[in-house]
């Protein structure tokens, strides 16, 4: 998500939370709103599209943008993703890489490498206790990413950044569950603590786990890609 993207989805995030727009209501039309928070209505677009998969509004085709904040979402009620793929094939992508760069994560990344991680899960913690879901999925995205980067596999790393915006977007969608929001950064803390103590093993298995847990709270059919264990 582009700067001016996130200043806008955090802007009408804190408009929703004040109650400047009710559960139900309308927000004004693309080009009255991108006006008012003087941006293009790109940025807008990709704003409201973060607010989606966050489940604070919804988009009607022909009728508008609706908040819907709190309200929950149905399985058949997920929107449509970008670059045209699935939540499924991006969740059964994750669960092919990321288990193996957390895994290597915990072999090769730093002290300091370390730190950031806990700098990052930091962020996420303080952003969800100020129930601000933007900015604790930005975070998210943050670790997931970090991760790979410390995994010391370069060709690791580009394949995952390379699908950076769905798998943003595949981050969000579980936040849209009320109860759940923090389903995502107890989580977490087990790859967090795995990583840091080197335990490979443990980080891939914590991080299997995460992903089930976050297809499973959007409804989707999790398949375990990992080899048996012997």
């Amino acid at each position: 998500m582009t700067r001016l993207s996130s200043f806008a989805a955090q802007t009408l995030q804190r408009q929703i939370h004040a109650g400047h727009y009710a559960t139900g209501s309308a927000l004004p039309g693309q080009r009255d709103l991108a006006a008012s928070l003087g941006i293009s209505r790109a940025a807008l677009r990709e704003a409201i599209s973060t607010l989606e998969a966050l489940g604070m509004v919804r988009s009607q085709p022909g009728k508008g943008v609706f908040v819907t904040a709190g309200a929950g979402r149905a399985a058949n009620e997920v929107p449509a993703g970008p670059l045209a793929m699935s939540p499924q094939d991006v969740f059964q992508f994750r669960a092919i890489v990321e288990p193996a760069a957390a895994a290597l994560a915990a072999r090769n990344a730093t002290a300091a490498e370390r730190e950031a991680l806990q700098a990052i899960q930091a962020r996420m913690d303080a952003a969800l206790h100020a129930l601000d879901l933007v900015g604790a999925s930005e975070a998210d995205l943050e670790f997931h990413l970090a991760i790979a980067d410390f995994s010391a596999n370069p060709l690791l790393s580009s394949a995952i950044r390379s699908l950076e915006e769905p798998i943003a977007y595949s981050l969000r969608l579980p936040f849209a569950d009320p109860g759940g929001v923090w389903a995502p950064a107890d989580e977490h803390q087990a790859v967090l603590a795995a990583i840091c103590v080197g335990d490979a093993t443990a980080a891939h298995r914590a991080m299997t786990y995460h992903l089930r847990r976050a297809a499973t709270r959007i409804s989707l059919s999790f398949i375990d890609t990992s080899s048996p264990t012997p």
